[in-house]
């Protein structure tokens, strides 16, 4: 995210979205570290309505120890997001380096998220956040997406729910703003 005036450094958005349904959860962190990430995958499997069965993450320090330029290393599994993920039941991947349209629903909605961040004018960190997580609601909650036929995610979404009750562990309810969805 860009430096705001009343901010010392500049702060970190991880995106996840359910490739079924297009659900997007965001969190804002003050860095791009292991523990960030173990965060964010914790307010994620909290705030998610269905069980997280497999994560696709790129090679960010955060997420791996795989190296690479002049020392090429495989991960080892054993950095501390494949800890957590590991006790979650979570299988998790990387994308094949240097190859972001692996990871592109990812990238398209980042895309977006700047597209947020060139149309606004923001007075402080807070209103940015703010405008950020209201974005985030509007597009789970209100946004049709060609690729669900035209519903927005939380319909595709309670249909899933519908027809596939066992990936569930909780029930699928529209939240009413913003203000009410909590983003650790």
């Amino acid at each position: 995210l860009p430096q705001m005036a009343d901010e010392s450094a500049r702060r970190y958005v991880f995106v996840a979205i359910d490739r079924a349904t297009r659900w997007v959860f965001v969190a804002i962190k003050h860095r791009k570290t292991a523990a960030a990430a173990q965060s964010f995958l914790n307010a994620l499997t909290r705030a998610a309505p269905f069980r997280i069965r497999t994560l696709l993450t790129d090679n960010g320090k955060e997420f791996t120890d795989r190296l690479f330029g002049k020392r090429v290393k495989e991960a080892s599994g054993q950095h501390e997001f494949d800890a957590l993920c590991q006790a979650l039941g979570i299988e998790h991947r990387l994308t094949r380096p240097r190859t972001p349209q692996t990871n592109g629903m990812v990238e398209r909605f980042n895309g977006r998220i700047e597209q947020v961040l060139r149309s606004h004018h923001f007075n402080s960190a807070e209103d940015l956040e703010k405008t950020l997580l209201r974005y985030v609601w509007l597009y789970n909650q209100h946004l049709p997406q060609k690729a669900l036929n035209h519903e927005a995610p939380i319909q595709a979404m309670k249909r899933w729910q519908q027809s596939h009750p066992h990936l569930f562990q909780k029930s699928v309810r529209n939240h009413p703003g913003p203000d009410t969805y909590l983003f650790a």
